[in-house]
């Protein structure tokens, strides 16, 4: 069994279940190191007083926040631990909500949560078949590392998961941060109509499954072709903007091809 990341609590009224804390994902992505062109030899980072160029250690390291008119306030290590939340022992359930109204956008990482011992996994099952069977999501927060997170808890299958969510003031408006945003779409022509065709005629079911990181097996490819000295075919262009003379009849021939598939 996968070891926890971090042990403690669900609190929800006066019912208490004690759970471990497990990463839900992994990364299959292929890293690389970085090395001078021509050598190889590795490009390392070092921590350098710029002033001096000496290195640094890390013991002698503070924090310090930049005020913009030259003065820097410098923060001691120390200082933050003492205001620090501290290393909490309880996910703490304000409220839960409607699963469906909680905006994708909202969610940060995923997590599993599971009972640390066999005596508690009877009131786990009940809250995950309550919780699943009102579509509810316990909102609530708790500490890890130093930084309390907003997480919404989850059931599915009978199992418990954790995301992390981003606060309210953190997701931004597109309206007030992005250029070129329409103010809305002519819903009455024949492009529009041809348009819902075409997603229509795309629509599947999710199976999460059916999908895969298709660049990372390039990558691996890459490196295998590097290796047996073969040649690197490049992947063709890709394809120019529709323009807008032109939707109607690329939306026509896109439609045309999904139904001869």
């Amino acid at each position: 069994m996968p070891r926890a990341i971090w042990t403690g609590s669900i609190t929800f009224g006066l019912v208490t279940v004690p759970v471990g804390l497990f990463s839900a994902t992994e990364d299959h992505t292929v890293h690389f190191h970085q090395y001078q062109r021509g050598t190889t030899d590795r490009i390392r980072y070092q921590r350098v007083n710029e002033r001096t160029g000496d290195e640094v250690p890390f013991s002698d390291i503070v924090r310090g926040h930049d005020e913009g008119d030259g003065q820097t306030i410098i923060v001691e290590p120390s200082e933050l631990d003492q205001i620090a939340p501290g290393r909490s022992h309880s996910i703490d359930v304000s409220a839960f909500v409607d699963l469906d109204e909680i905006d994708p956008i909202h969610y940060q990482k995923t997590y599993w949560l599971a009972p640390t011992k066999q005596e508690n996994e009877k009131v786990y099952a009940l809250l995950a078949a309550a919780m699943e069977s009102t579509n509810r999501a316990a909102i609530a927060t708790f500490v890890m590392r130093g930084k309390q997170y907003l997480c919404a808890v989850r059931a599915a299958s009978g199992v418990l998961s954790l995301e992390t969510l981003y606060y309210g003031d953190e997701i931004r408006n597109p309206h007030d941060s992005l250029d070129h945003l329409p103010e809305s779409a002519d819903t009455s022509g024949r492009e529009f109509d041809m348009a819902r065709t075409l997603i229509e005629s795309m629509s599947v079911p999710w199976q999460p499954e059916d999908y895969q990181d298709t660049y990372t097996d390039r990558v691996r490819q890459l490196i295998e072709d590097k290796r047996a000295g073969n040649e690197v075919v490049p992947e063709s262009a890709p394809p120019e903007a529709t323009d807008v003379t032109d939707l109607l009849e690329a939306l026509r021939r896109s439609v045309e091809a999904r139904k001869a598939s």
